[in-house]
Parts: C-alpha cells; sequence; structure tokens
C-alpha cells in the first residue's frame, strides 16, 4: 500500500478548512492545514465576524438619537472611527488565536504558507518542500471580484474597508448584493454620503421582491443615493485625491472613495487543480459531487470555492459532512433545503424557503399572508421606517413555504421560526402558539 505523510491535508484554514481539520483529527487521522494568511479565513479576519461589530457600532448613530425620546438627555456626540476599528481587528485577533488553539489542542499540524497542488497526492509548499496526502481537502474560500475598467486599482474591496484610516466623505459602492447594501448602511451611518450603483435595477436578488422593495424604499429616506442601469467606464484620480467614476446611462461622479461589491470569485487561481485533472465550471469554482468529492477522487473541496451557497455555516457543515463521512464511519451529506439567510442592512431582512414569486411559479399558486406594522420603538422615537413579515404557504396543504422579514432584530427572530420550515409546518401551528406579547416577533403569529 502507499505511504503518505498526511491521510488528509487540507488546503485553507477559514471556516469550513478549520471544521474539517479538527474533526477528522478527532476520528484519528493525521491532519495538516496550510493557510497561507491567518486562521479563520474570511469570516472571521475580513468577513462576517468584523462587519457585525462595525453594524452593531453604526447602530449607535440612530439609537443615541432615538433616546432622546426616551428621556435621556443625549448631547450631540463625536464618533472616533480609529476606536472602533482598533476594538473591532483586536477582536479579529483574539478570535484568531482561538481558531489556531483548537485546531493545536485537536493535534493537527498548522503550516503557515501557501499550498499549491502538484498531483492527485502531492503538495507543494511556499519554502519549496513537497509532502503527499492520502487525501487532500481544498478550503481556499473565494476572493472579491474587481471590474476591470480602467482605472480599478484605485478602488477598494471589503478586505480593505476594515483598514480605512478614516470614514470617507463621500463613498460610490458598486453592486447590489448582501455586502453592498451592508456596507451602505455602516458607512451612512458613520456619515459619509452614499451612492450605490448597479448594472441592473434589482438589489438583493433572490430574496422576496416585496422585502428588497422595501429596504430599498427605507434606503433611500435615509439618504443613500441609488444609480440603477450603470456599468464602470473608468475611475480617474484627481490632483485633490478624489476620484472621478464614469459610468454608463448617469453623469460622472466625484468621491473620496470607490469600494466594489460586485461578488466573489471561487479562489482557484494558480492552485495546481489542473495536475490533478480537478474539473472547474464556468466561474472558476471546483465542480463537488454530494460528498464533496471533486473529479479526482483524492481530492475534495468544500465551502465557497464550490460556489454552492457562499455561507459560512454551510462551509461549516460541509466541512463536518466531510470529515465525519471519510474518517468517522459516519456518512453525511449536507441539506440545501430551506436554508436561512439574512442581510444586516438597516433595517435588516432575513428569509427562509421560498419567495412568493418562486412558489407561484414551482405551484402555480400561493397564500401569502402578512403583517405590514410600525415597531413600538419606532412610534415614541418618531421613525416612521415600517417592518414587514411574510409567510408563504401551499395554497392547498397551507405548509409554509417560506418566511421573509424586514426590521429589527429579524436576524434573530428568523432562526427560531426557520426551524418551523426546516420541519414541514403548516399555518395553523404559528396560529394556535400564544403570542408573546408585547413583541415584534409576536406579528409571526397574528397573521391574517
Amino acid at each position: 500500500m502507499a505511504s503518505y505523510d498526511y491521510d488528509l491535508f487540507v488546503i485553507g484554514a477559514g471556516s469550513g478548512g478549520v471544521r474539517a481539520s479538527r474533526v477528522a483529527a478527532a476520528h484519528g487521522a493525521k491532519v495538516a492545514v496550510a493557510e497561507e494568511y491567518r486562521v479563520g479565513g474570511t469570516c472571521v479576519i475580513r468577513g462576517c465576524v468584523p462587519k457585525k461589530l462595525l453594524i452593531y457600532g453604526a447602530h449607535f448613530a440612530e439609537d443615541l438619537a432615538d433616546a432622546r425620546r426616551f428621556g435621556w438627555n443625549v448631547p450631540d456626540c463625536d464618533f472616533d472611527w480609529k476606536v472602533l476599528i482598533k476594538n473591532v481587528l483586536d477582536e479579529v485577533d483574539r478570535i484568531n488565536g482561538a481558531y489556531t488553539d483548537t485546531l493545536n489542542n485537536n493535534g493537527v499540524e498548522i503550516i503557515q504558507e501557501r499550498a499549491t497542488i502538484t498531483g492527485p497526492h502531492g503538495i507543494r509548499l511556499a519554502s519549496g518542500r513537497e509532502v503527499t496526502a492520502k487525501t487532500i481537502l481544498v478550503a481556499v474560500g473565494a476572493t472579491p471580484s474587481v471590474p476591470k475598467c480602467p482605472g480599478h486599482e484605485h478602488g477598494i474591496t471589503s478586505n480593505e474597508a476594515f483598514h480605512l484610516e478614516s470614514i470617507p466623505k463621500r463613498i460610490l459602492i458598486a453592486g447590489a448584493g448582501y455586502i453592498a447594501n451592508e456596507f451602505a448602511g455602516i458607512f451612512h451611518q458613520f456619515g459619509a454620503h452614499v451612492t450605490l450603483i448597479n448594472r441592473t435595477d434589482v438589489i438583493l436578488r433572490g430574496y422576496d421582491e416585496q422585502i428588497r422593495d422595501r429596504l430599498l424604499q427605507i434606503s433611500m429616506m435615509k439618504g443613500i443615493e441609488f444609480r440603477f442601469h450603470a456599468d464602470f467606464q473608468g475611475i480617474e484620480k484627481l490632483k485633490d485625491g478624489s476620484l472621478k467614476v464614469s459610468m454608463s446611462g448617469h453623469e460622472p461622479i466625484v468621491v473620496d472613495c470607490v469600494m466594489f461589491a460586485t461578488g466573489r470569485d471561487p479562489n482557484t487561481a494558480d492552485l495546481g487543480l489542473e495536475t490533478a485533472g480537478v474539473e472547474l465550471d464556468a466561474k472558476g469554482a471546483i465542480v463537488v459531487d454530494d460528498d464533496n468529492r471533486s473529479t479526482c477522487a483524492s481530492i475534495y473541496a468544500v465551502g465557497d470555492v464550490t460556489n454552492r451557497i457562499q455561507l459560512t455555516p454551510i462551509a461549516i457543515r460541509e466541512g463536518q459532512a466531510f470529515a465525519d463521512t471519510m474518517f468517522g464511519n459516519k456518512p453525511t451529506r449536507v441539506d440545501y433545503e430551506n436554508v436561512p439567510s439574512a442581510v444586516f442592512s438597516h433595517p435588516p431582512i432575513a428569509g427562509v424557503g421560498l419567495t412568493e414569486g418562486q412558489a407561484k411559479a414551482k405551484f402555480g399558486s400561493a397564500k401569502v399572508y402578512t403583517s405590514d406594522f410600525r415597531p413600538m420603538k419606532n412610534v415614541l422615537a418618531g421613525r416612521n421606517e415600517r417592518s414587514l413579515y411574510k409567510m408563504v404557504c401551499d395554497s392547498e396543504t397551507d405548509k409554509i413555504l417560506g418566511l421573509h422579514m424586514i426590521g429589527p432584530d429579524v436576524p434573530e427572530i428568523l432562526q427560531a421560526a426557520a426551524i418551523a420550515v426546516k420541519a414541514g409546518l403548516t399555518k395553523a401551528a404559528f396560529d394556535q402558539t400564544v403570542a408573546l406579547h408585547p413583541t415584534m416577533a409576536e406579528e409571526l403569529v397574528l397573521l391574517r
């Protein structure tokens, strides 16, 4: 039998790679993981964790203003970006250390180098060292996509947003997905004038149309500017350091910062996958089967590099399923039905299951129940923002096909409610549940 240096060699120590490494090692495998930057990956180092901390910080802008309506004599407050970003990055350091300790405590060898594939069982490290493994797992994630327009080098991506020296007075954000809308809310609350441009007139494609239209309406009321049907034509750096952005269908705009939030590309470039016959799709993602196996029998992939569902909890579940199947004698597959997701915009949105449009396209009809209301806090604070909750049900059985929400704390509310959708419950189960009053969540059991 062939002898290898490792039972499992993982390339990439993000959410999926860390989980797969730790669990495989706990099952008794000899495991190494190579990471060229820091343990934790996009989510922990430059993604959802630090971004959520910025979102918490941004919410204080409205909370401090609202506090006056609740009797608090809040003075006009200054905001110090440098204090916030230092504390956020300190927390990133702490989590990076915790992830590293977890791997070390489980006997995983951490190799702080870039690794590339040289064949079905071969890996070359940046130092020139070559090792072999019976099984290779690719968990290198994805990287921000940057338009190839003249002057694109003057823009930043979400990676660099956490390292800005100050909040720009004027920022243009390209894109209309969750990253674009989340950072639009963050920078707006911190005092920047935000302009969001998009090639189409649709934001947050894939979310319920009524919910995303409500977010667009609220964002515009707050003062965020939208330019639709706008393609980048170029970015010119002016003498004073500002940036002049040219786009199709609109007049040029001068801003202090341009941020690209136009999607993420699987991080497969120059990884050596072709040496092992690993097939990539048109977007550069690794093609895998239901067990995360690529077209090379000894190479697997999990997480964003497969471009199935780009969510941290999905990468974690895929890493767990891979390790349990390969090394734990517990064959497991991830169920991709009814995966909840959220956009931490201002206000946030959350959804699970079929949208109203998807349900009608699939079944021909659907029963839709809604609650369009003004949260109590907003009433006393004098805010006109309204929340919207939607329940999409099968017309014949009343089985819940989807839940979609916009309003304060809806991601927290949806996490529990998503269990009902996953379990295949009907609206009657909600109707029979006594309301928790007074809460926003009670609207879910009072839908008519």
